[in-house]
């Protein structure tokens, strides 16, 4: 920090991403409460636990090798060139910038708000298994998402230098596809290997509605998650860089704000598109659910999704539209694949987060063509085909591929799916602990001493 300016742009940078991971933790308290309102009851603490465990499991192994990935995979490998070394050694465990030291006061936040984007991949995930899944193999899983699989899709499409955004024009700037596609696709994958809870499908395939057992924990949940996107669009941005900071090829010549891919922004036009992406969501699940609760509020989530890939340039009129299609879209998809296919989605995360993201990210090609993808020269634009293939390759080569084959592994071993008769008898019973139990042994021996 040479001059006072350095000293104040270091000082409020490191305070602009410390702030958004408090609000981005309210994503996964969003999320916990959703996930048991939607549990019955004997399951509820296996349902919190699960998804609980997410923040230790996925920070420690985030730390260890989840952020070196960011940094040194963003050329495929070996699509732009090779692995990045350099850039990966400075993001290591054992870097200086990695420790409390003064000589960089910024890698540890901006680590801090990744992390968060990787509690919420696996958090994704967490809720369309309720109920059936084994804790152990979720938080494999987890960790396999969260630290490994949305990380890559990160560095190849969320980052300055990514191959994506050099050859394909791939734009996604607040993670349409970058983290809800691609975990929405793991999800469908696990669900494949996983299979229904017991129940959910009849005779001749006949659709039961298994109800929650708290819908106004899942109401305050999904306005919780609604918070913490606040964060999260927040921290996809950098809050002040100078041109020359990024090269010198954006026009004019004070300090900006951009978004991840350092072309400038600002946070007052993607506050504007934030709300009007997630009224249209709201609207449209209203409509199409016939005013259902739990999908007008999944609606506006979805809403936000659909629209977040292009939310920096969007009229807000744009963003309103498609918010609105991309909930349509995923209610009606949900159902249709669960009619036809008998995948059990217990909270719709599948359809909110993996299909309203996928089509969150085609649409954006098409309505921001010709858009520069990046400010850097020889990048490609922002163009359909690019987006098309940037979607498959987040939802089914990053998300739903290994997705599908951790949960095979997962299976061939016994680590997946919990027994039949524990299902039925209930998860806090067998798989959690025994304190209730315990607690009526306790009762009773009290009132034979007494």
């Amino acid at each position: 920090m040479d001059t006072e300016i350095s000293a104040l742009t270091t000082v409020f940078t490191e305070f602009y991403y410390w702030l958004t991971v408090p609000l981005m933790f309210l994503i996964h308290v969003g999320f916990c409460m959703y996930e048991v309102g939607a549990s019955r009851q004997k399951n509820a603490m296996h349902t919190l636990l699960k998804n609980s465990m997410i923040i230790p499991l996925v920070t420690i192994t985030f730390f260890f090798f989840g952020w070196w990935i960011y940094w040194a995979f963003p050329n495929g490998p070996f699509i732009t060139g090779g692995i990045d070394f350099a850039a990966g050694a400075a993001n290591t465990a054992w870097s200086e910038t990695m420790g409390p030291n003064l000589g960089d006061r910024i890698t540890g936040v901006f680590w801090a708000a990744f992390l968060l984007f990787s509690w919420t991949a696996a958090s994704i995930v967490s809720g369309a298994v309720i109920e059936r899944i084994r804790l152990s193999g979720f938080w494999i899983i987890a960790v396999m998402i969260g630290s490994f699989a949305w990380v890559v899709d990160a560095a190849w499409g969320w980052h300055s230098g990514g191959w994506m955004v050099k050859i394909l024009g791939y734009h996604d700037a607040y993670a349409s596809g970058v983290i809800h596609a691609i975990a929405g696709g793991c999800a469908l994958g696990v669900l494949v290997v996983l299979g229904p809870r017991i129940g959910k499908f009849g005779l001749g395939g006949k659709i039961r509605n298994i109800p929650q057992q708290n819908p106004w924990l899942v109401c305050v949940g999904l306005f919780l998650i609604y918070t913490g996107f606040w964060g999260f669009y927040v921290a996809c941005n950098v809050p002040l860089i100078s041109p020359e900071g990024i090269g010198g090829n954006i026009t004019g010549a004070t300090f900006t704000a951009t978004n991840i891919y350092l072309a400038p922004t600002t946070l007052g036009a993607i506050t504007v598109n934030f709300l009007m992406s997630l009224s249209g969501g709201m609207l449209i699940g209203y409509m199409v659910s016939k005013g259902e609760a739990f999908w007008t509020y999944s609606g506006g989530l979805a809403g936000i999704i659909t629209a977040s890939a292009g939310n920096d340039l969007y009229h807000p009129i744009q963003a309103m539209v498609i918010g609105g299609m991309g909930t349509y879209a995923a209610y009606k998809l949900h159902y249709w694949v669960e009619a036809k296919f008998k995948i059990d989605d217990a909270v719709g995360a599948v359809a909110v987060h993996g299909y309203a993201g996928f089509i969150g990210v085609v649409i954006c090609g098409f309505v921001l063509w010709g858009y520069p993808s990046s400010p850097f020269d020889g990048y490609a634009t922002i163009n359909p085909l690019g987006q098309f293939i940037g979607a498959i390759i987040m939802f089914f080569v990053l998300g739903f591929v290994p997705g599908w084959i951790a949960a095979k592994i997962l299976s061939g071993l016994g680590m997946l799916r919990i027994p039949k008769e524990v299902e039925i008898a209930g998860l806090d019973m067998t798989e959690t602990n025994l304190a209730a139990a315990e607690l009526a042994e306790i009762e009773a021996a009290a009132k034979s001493e007494a």
